[in-house]
């Protein structure tokens, strides 16, 4: 192999992937970047980091706009919640990741792609799953699987003896991902479940019990499923979630405490920080109650639980998921409405609806007097309803005589 593109965060691992890769393989390494929200803080001096390390190349994407509008809202219209709780931030930026490493790829005649995930985890099946999809042609390397070190310390040894700089220590004890969508803690002190996450962890909410004494209001207006206004204002995808981040934040929403099933089998406690994802998801749900005829709301859910499943298992790069995607759409294309969620306390909860396409009826669903609903209708209909418990019913009375 002549040259690999590497899919960089400059964490850790990748800053001994590159060296390790030279060495390994005696090859060119182009270090490839996507900005998906992660922070300033993590991609700020990141291409003379990767250029330090050993890289010909640091190309940074902003992948912010695409990462929202592209895989965040098509999840969101899916109504994609894994194990009920997890809102899939981690599973659905690996593929827009994967994607913009490729494309480097082939810009620069890469020969392979490389990743920095464990033997252990769900990222290494997403990252190569999505190469699949888009580039069956080109080999992969994944060196946790390949290299001995198994440690943080035998890496940050590693980078030692070779006298190449790394801000990493041997204090870190959080495995941490972040982009616009969440933040996700694991390792440390979480990996024993009978332990309390500590105050210290949280990095986009402040405590619940820290958070202002009154409520916030905040109006959410949709388009077709797809979120395009807070308050009013109209904003690009990625600065909406941004906005809503900032507020939910500050009064404690979108923590979750969970322990998953990875893909591989083994079981992992995760901490999570979803403050506006939440926010988004309670108000597209509301909205769906509101306009959805019943079959099609139950449907919905059902498909939620299937979309998940793909998600979380990296299969954002299949026919199965891209036609779940297109009747996700088409569910949504009525779903055109605003709601007002209250934010107080660490919770979101909807408190006003409305939409052009609503089929809330106040005439039939009054509890007052009304000139739309017979009465005595209702009989003829619960006798058809209940029919099969008659017909059990009068078939068991006659068996036991």
């Amino acid at each position: 192999m002549n040259k690999v593109a590497l899919a960089y965060s400059g964490g850790l691992d990748t800053s001994v992937i590159i060296p390790w890769l030279i060495e390994e393989y005696d090859c060119e390494v182009i270090a490839v970047v996507g900005d998906v929200g992660q922070g300033a803080g993590e991609l700020e001096g990141i291409e003379a980091k990767a250029k330090r390390t050993g890289a010909s190349a640091c190309y940074v994407v902003d992948l912010q706009h695409a990462f929202v509008e592209d895989y965040v809202f098509p999840t969101l219209l899916a109504g994609a919640e894994y194990e009920r709780r997890y809102l899939l931030g981690t599973a659905m930026a690996r593929p827009v990741l994967a994607q913009a490493q490729v494309q480097i790829a082939r810009e620069c005649g890469a020969d392979a792609l490389a990743h920095g995930c464990t033997g252990k985890g769900n990222d290494q099946v997403r990252f190569e799953t999505a190469y699949a999809g888009l580039a069956p042609d080109l080999p992969v390397i994944a060196p946790w699987r390949e290299w001995s070190m198994r440690s943080r310390e035998e890496l940050l040894a590693y980078l030692e003896a070779r006298k190449i700089p790394c801000s990493a220590s041997r204090e870190a004890i959080y495995s941490r991902d972040a982009n616009l969508w969440h933040v996700s803690h694991e390792g440390g002190e979480l990996e024993d479940p009978w332990k309390a996450p500590p105050e210290e962890i949280w990095l986009k909410t402040v405590s619940p019990a820290a958070a202002p004494s009154e409520p916030e209001d905040v109006a959410i207006g949709f388009e077709s499923g797809r979120p395009r206004t807070v308050n009013g204002a109209p904003l690009p995808a990625h600065a909406l979630l941004g906005t809503l981040n900032e507020i939910a934040g500050r009064h404690g929403v979108g923590r979750v405490d969970l322990v998953e099933n990875r893909l591989v089998g083994m079981k992992s406690r995760g901490c999570y920080e979803t403050p506006g994802g939440t926010v988004l998801m309670e108000a597209l749900r509301t909205l769906e109650e509101l306009v959805l005829d019943r079959e099609t709301l139950h449907y919905r859910q059902h498909l939620g639980l299937t979309f998940a499943d793909i998600v979380y298992n990296g299969q954002w790069f299949s026919p199965l998921r891209e036609a779940l995607s297109a009747c996700a759409e088409k569910i949504a294309e009525p779903l055109t409405g605003e709601v007002v969620v209250r934010l107080h306390a660490g919770k979101a909860a909807p408190v006003q609806r409305r939409s052009p396409a609503s089929l809330y009826d106040e005439d039939f669903a009054t509890f007052g007097a009304d000139e739309v609903f017979d009465h005595r209708h209702a009989e003829g209909f619960i006798r058809l309803f209940s029919l099969p418990g008659r017909i059990a019913a009068r078939r068991a009375a006659v068996t036991t005589q």
